[in-house]
């Protein structure tokens, strides 16, 4: 699943698609796509992308049949996958998704909301003053929603949920006994665009965010959604206040971070890792199970199970604290 929210305008012609670019690839047969996905999620007769030796593994696997990518990567790819070649991977990735998803770019604000008192919520959900609901919106039972928040279109909400006051929710499903404080932001797109100097242009934000049982969200928190997958944020795991979780970000099980960590987009963390305050994670890193990182590190590398890191470039602990004496 991908987002079940945005309208998918497929299937397509390749050669229309790839014609719509200004991408010019002849002596292609007229096979239609019928959606485009990341690498690992994509299947037959569907259009994908690979723009780093990072997902060299995933590219061998994929199951799409046709590919966006270098000409230094193609021959990662599996004979049933067709590489379509560019030196604008990320950019032309950008425009075909925004030729099947095109409601995905822009988050204006919902017009279809309404005061909970006109929506069948009225009786099943206890709030606060101004609270306003979307379409396509389902809120479990024994809920409780706080004063000035916007549960926007899109919408899935669990049991025994608590939502705090001046909250905005959109595109997002939120499993059973969840917590999100006040002053959150969660399912807004992501910060994707490709700088121009005349026009930045905006890469189309398709995922959404799936919330787990039993997770707690701090104040101030703002969790994107995802662009070609979703941001996930795994059972039991407690995110402290004013924490920023970027588009396609997924986070284990049982894990603990602390105020004003920061993670860039794509990047994976492990069941039971634990992070201090203001540490920022860069993008498509992986961070394994059981890895402890010190408040205020910089991750800029994958780190192994069982880790414990600090400083930047975190490094392992006791080396850090020796150099620090």
């Amino acid at each position: 699943m991908i987002n079940p929210f945005f309208k998918n305008t497929g299937p397509h012609n390749i050669n229309f698609l790839l014609e719509a670019i200004k991408l010019n690839i002849y002596n292609l047969p007229d096979d239609e796509i019928t959606d485009i996905k990341d690498i690992n999620s994509s299947k037959k007769n569907e259009i994908t992308f690979f723009h780093s030796k990072k997902y060299a593994d995933l590219a061998k696997k994929t199951k799409a049949s046709y590919c966006l990518t270098s000409e230094n990567f193609k021959s990662f790819l599996p004979n049933t996958c067709k590489a379509i070649i560019t030196d604008k991977v990320l950019l032309h990735t950008a425009q075909i998704t925004k030729i099947f998803y095109p409601d995905s770019i822009t988050d204006d604000y919902d017009n279809t909301v309404k005061n909970i008192n006109e929506k069948e919520f009225k009786n099943k959900v206890k709030f606060g003053k101004n609270v306003l609901i979307g379409n396509n919106v389902k809120i479990g039972k024994n809920c409780l929603i706080g004063h000035n928040s916007i549960i926007e279109k899109n919408v899935n909400i669990g049991d025994n949920c608590s939502i705090g006051s001046n909250v905005i929710i959109r595109n997002s499903l939120i499993k059973n006994n969840v917590h999100i404080l006040d002053g959150c932001v969660i399912g807004k797109k992501g910060f994707g665009f490709f700088p121009n100097k005349e026009s930045n242009f905006r890469y189309p934000q398709i995922g959404i965010v799936i919330i787990e049982d039993n997770v707690e969200i701090g104040c101030g928190s703002t969790i994107d959604r995802g662009s070609l997958s979703n941001t996930i944020i795994g059972k039991n795991t407690y995110l402290d206040n004013q924490i920023h979780i970027a588009h396609n970000v997924k986070i284990g099980e049982n894990c603990i971070i602390a105020g004003q960590v920061g993670f860039a987009g794509s990047s994976t963390l492990g069941n039971n890792v634990m992070i201090g305050g203001q540490a920022g994670i860069s993008g498509h890193l992986k961070i394994g199970n059981n890895v402890q990182i010190g408040g205020g590190s910089g991750v800029i590398k994958n780190i192994p199970d069982n880790s414990k890191v600090m400083g930047y470039p975190a490094k392992d602990l006791k080396n850090f604290i020796r150099k620090n004496q």
